[in-house]
């Protein structure tokens, strides 16, 4: 890089100009820590709203906050009621089947799928924040919850402390989440990148559609295992067993659900064609098996399903060792990973209707119905998205779709649960099939490796965990890497060279902008991260190393020699006592090599601790500056005063202007 004449477009003569940093003024402790704590757990400040307000106003606003029903409720009108009763049947006819198919996946009795559509979305409907989330169980909470209940209870053996055991789990899942959105931890959830979530949910839904072989081929025998290996292994050693007549059934069921989806998405007002397909397919498979008698040639079926609403579960939940904690682990777990799809589903449909939702608002509301529905035989539930995208797209106006599902689920759960007897299961692994195949975003997967080949490393690193691990393994070792990331970026921020922009007073990297020179006896540094213990050590070797790199340059170009190292720290948001230390440290090797250490528009926090730690005082008040402009321009002042009289003290020449 060549270098640059500089000339001070402010004029020396006017003192006035330059603007110096000035030291915040002191805060109390308590109201500094009560400060950090509100920007940390309260950003949105959610009690703005009752400020000023009369008594009986901000109760009305409590009971809004906690209960959003109230707010929309009075001004529901008849047309909303019209959009949302087409919403709620057309969502009601595919979460029958869906709750049905989601229970065998989580190794539950099918009849706890249609009972956790029933209480949980009567719950939302007056909690939740979301007019587009449609609630229910999920695909990949229901293999989660099966796949870690399993590990200690085999369902087969005692299913009915496998069935209390998932009670219990939604307990402590329910409760997790409404802890997280009452002590405002939401930050928790944050963890789980968007990279994690693509990966961990393309290799959940491989796993799922491997394990519908179980199913589709008619196979009594199946390995408790939900990794790929142990998959193919039961597949293929029990090729004898297999049953052609199953095996048509499904790829017949599963080819006609794609096709009714592919239709739907290239003729989107056409929406209910593949939202009523999965219950279509249930109606021709349960009459195709009662016509041919087709259960007596190996096509299993669901059998009886009990009449009735949710019978009461309170007293089925376990509290003993060593059982309560595998339930406290199973809940957290699932827990984290339905928050997260509940809402990322519910921001994505708000987005799309220009309105706001209130993620701690949304865990207490899912936390609540989990909590509930572990009282009344429900498991695990959320906002899947397949449901709320039939619901968005159905025009729903208001949570109240929800309720509608609800009464029609209720209807179904009093008088039609019989219709069900004849239900193939096959059909049941045709529907989890199809809508698995929708969560294997590849065009995502391609995106990240474009974009980021990190995130692809993090998402293809979930992928393969739960594919060739475990559901369990696959998520630790994404959410590991993620954390590895965040905690490299700290340990390792940028540092880079600002230059000049000719005929002009802005500074950028010299890397990217390929016409910013060099000013003359200066190295101006940026530091784009805050200064912590973690990455102190890492800073002052690579600004030291800058400071030779620069030197070596000068040398080779005969340029003016190095005399001041200015620090442009804009983008520090905060330092410790180890970056402090740091920067003491910085100040004497400069000072060794006869260079000047000047800082840049250190923000308040900063600003703040340099003081209270004297190195503002042992660096010198005008050796800071507001910005990189001035602070070159007192630097090429002193060069200029230094030539006139080379004898005259740099400090001295630049105090007489």
């Amino acid at each position: 890089m060549g270098s640059v004449d500089y000339e001070y477009p402010l004029g020396m003569n006017n003192f006035e100009r330059v603007h110096q940093v000035e030291v915040p003024p002191p805060q109390p402790f308590f109201k500094s820590l009560k400060y950090s704590l509100k920007e940390t757990f309260f950003p949105d400040d959610p009690l703005r709203q009752f400020k000023n307000k009369p008594a009986s106003k901000k109760f009305m606003l409590g009971l809004q906050f906690f209960f959003p029903i109230f707010e929309w409720a009075p001004k529901y009108t008849f047309q909303f009621l019209k959009a949302d009763l087409i919403a709620g049947i057309t969502i009601a006819s595919l979460a029958i089947p869906q709750g049905i198919s989601y229970a065998k996946l989580a190794n539950l009795p099918p009849i706890l799928g249609l009972y956790s559509s029933f209480i949980p979305p009567l719950i939302y409907a007056m909690m939740g924040s979301s007019r587009d989330l449609a609630v229910g169980t999920v695909a990949v909470g229901s293999l989660l919850m099966g796949s870690m209940l399993s590990n200690a209870v085999d369902p087969n053996e005692d299913p009915k402390l496998y069935l209390h055991l998932a009670f219990t789990a939604t307990l402590f899942a329910g409760v997790f989440q409404a802890a997280l959105g009452l002590f405002r931890l939401g930050l928790i959830v944050d963890f789980l990148s968007h990279a994690t979530i693509i990966g961990f949910m393309g290799g959940a839904a491989t796993v799922v559609c491997l394990q519908q072989l179980k199913s589709i081929l008619g196979l009594e025998h199946f390995t408790h295992g939900a990794d790929i290996i142990s998959v193919m292994r039961s597949v293929f050693t029990q090729t004898h067993e297999w049953r052609w007549e199953s095996a048509v059934l499904g790829c017949v069921f599963i080819f006609f659900l794609l096709s009714t989806r592919y239709f739907s998405k290239k003729r989107p007002r056409f929406f209910w064609v593949s939202a009523m397909a999965p219950l279509t397919s249930v109606i021709l498979g349960s009459l195709l098996v009662y016509f041919t008698h087709a259960e007596k040639h190996g096509v299993e079926v669901i059998g009886e399903l009990k009449k009735g609403l949710n019978p009461p579960s309170l007293t089925n939940l376990v509290f003993v060792s060593p059982y309560m904690t595998t339930a406290v682990k199973t809940g957290i777990v699932v827990g984290i990973i339905s928050l997260a799809e509940g809402i990322a589903v519910g921001r994505s449909f708000a987005m799309y209707k220009n309105y706001n939702i209130d993620g701690n608002k949304e865990m207490i509301a899912i936390g609540t119905m989990n909590v509930v529905g572990s009282f009344t035989s429900c498991y695990l539930t959320t906002g899947p998205f397949s449901r709320s995208a039939v619901n968005y797209n159905a025009g729903c106006k208001t949570a109240a779709s929800n309720i509608i599902m609800s009464l029609a689920v209720m209807l179904t759960l009093l008088f039609l649960t019989p219709l069900f007897h004849y239900t193939p299961l096959v059909v049941l692994s045709a529907i989890i099939v199809s809508a698995m195949l929708g969560l294997i975003d590849y065009e995502a997967a391609i995106h990240l490796f474009k974009v980021d080949k990190f995130d692809f490393v993090v998402c293809m690193s979930a992928y393969i965990g739960v594919v060739f691990g475990s559901v369990e393994i696959g998520l630790v070792i994404a959410i590991v890497i993620s954390v590895l990331r965040v905690l490299l970026f700290i340990a390792r921020p940028r540092t880079f060279v600002l230059g000049n922009i000719p005929n002009s007073v802005i500074y950028r990297n010299v890397e990217h902008y390929q016409n910013a020179k060099h000013v003359p006896g200066m190295l101006i540094l940026e530091i784009d991260a805050p200064i912590y213990f973690a990455n102190a050590s890492y800073l002052r070797e690579r600004i030291t190393r800058w400071i030779d790199e620069e030197e070596e340059r000068i040398k080779a170009t005969g340029e003016t020699s190095l005399q001041y190292v200015i620090i442009d720290m804009s983008a520090v948001g905060n330092i410790d006592t180890s970056g402090i230390s740091m920067l003491e440290e910085v100040k004497k090797i400069t000072e060794r090599r006869e260079l000047q250490l000047v800082l840049v528009n250190p923000v308040s926090e900063v600003m703040k601790k340099l003081n209270k730690s004297k190195f503002q005082n042992h660096l010198g008040k005008k050796w800071i500056y507001l910005t990189v402009e001035e602070a070159v321009g007192a630097c090429n002042f002193n060069l200029r005063a230094s030539k006139t009289n080379p004898k005259k003290d740099e400090t001295e020449g630049w105090n007489n202007v």
